[in-house]
């Protein structure tokens, strides 16, 4: 059981398949880009398959998928094969921009894939440019409604809120909960090193909450214990709202999260700067018994919260492509 010395058992583990993207988000990746590793450095396919075997046996219930983009490291659909065929998965998700979804949903929905969350910033076309750096707005809108049509329910539809660039929109994005199955999630504006984070651009939970409410009653919904977003709905409306405040009110204490960078290292707080080298261990001839070991020790470890809003600023920590979202 993946407990920490804080009683929080881990039963959720975020893959991250390759650090490439197809967009360049700016709260994401450093206007200069990044330095990718090899190809050599990232885990294979049956490198994944492995560890994530070991984190279902020690009780992880839950896998999801990101990168950078998923759906742009080749042949992902094998992936999800293996995953979907673990006993004990109950949950096997994805987080992705939406861009190439149309080409790979049957294939994904087929291989297991049962829980989406894809990522869109803005319902202008212009913003999305400036926001995305690319002029793929049409092919992210189709990726939700082609979601929705292939019967996921509710499709997840994570919205990075930053002041003077998207808060404008915040009542679009609910309005949008109305006739649609989708579970908007507003999700604060954090830092990362090279993502130009000021606090100039960051806007609350509180205030993205009483900004809506001036056009929309929000009532609360029901939470799960580990659910990072607070959930809010529009009486009658068919969709729901949530808001991650990963920033304003930090929900630390029932953390059940751990994470795999594409280059195989365990993050076990996505602020944190300590990382272990699974890949490493893998490849020098570990046995299932030592990865277990080295991976409930690094778990024994975690911190009972983070840093702070503040003091995150000043930290050095891996740009968000390549943690994986």
């Amino acid at each position: 059981m993946l407990l920490d010395s804080f009683g929080r058992f881990h039963s959720y583990l975020r893959i991250s398949v390759t650090e490439r993207c197809n967009l360049r988000c700016v709260y994401c990746m450093p206007p200069e880009g990044v330095a990718l590793s090899p190809k050599s450095y990232l885990l294979t396919f049956e490198e994944i398959e492995r560890l994530a075997k070991l984190f279902v046996r020690q009780g992880v219930r839950k896998i999801r998928l990101t990168g950078g983009e998923p759906l742009v490291r080749k042949n992902v659909v094998e992936l999800v094969e293996k995953l979907a065929a673990i006993e004990g998965v109950e949950t096997l998700a994805m987080t992705t921009n939406g861009i190439l979804l149309t080409r790979f949903l049957p294939a994904l929905k087929k291989a297991g894939i049962n829980h989406l969350n894809i990522s869109l910033d803005t319902l202008n076309r212009e913003k999305f440019r400036n926001i995305a750096l690319r002029d793929d707005f049409d092919q992210a809108i189709q990726g939700i409604y082609a979601a929705i049509e292939a019967g996921f329910s509710p499709v997840k539809v994570n919205c990075v809120v930053m002041k003077g660039v998207n808060e404008d929109e915040l009542t679009d994005f609910v309005a949008w909960t109305e006739q649609l199955p989708i579970e908007v999630r507003f999700i604060e504006y954090m830092p990362f090193t090279g993502n130009q984070w000021n606090k100039d651009g960051f806007l609350s939970f509180q205030a993205q909450l009483a900004q809506i409410q001036q056009k929309f009653p929000l009532i609360q919904a029901a939470n799960e214990v580990n659910e990072t977003a607070r959930l809010f709905q529009v009486p009658g409306f068919k969709g729901q709202v949530g808001f991650i405040t990963s920033m304003s009110e930090a929900f630390c204490s029932t953390c059940n999260r751990l994470r795999i960078t594409a280059d195989g290292n365990l993050k076990v707080c996505l602020f944190g700067q300590r990382e272990v080298s699974l890949r490493d261990l893998l490849r020098s001839g570990a046995s299932d018994e030592d990865l277990e070991l080295a991976i409930s020790e690094a778990v024994l470890r975690k911190k009972a919260a983070h840093a702070g809003m503040l003091n995150l600023v000043d930290l050095e920590n891996r740009p968000m492509i390549l943690i994986g979202g």
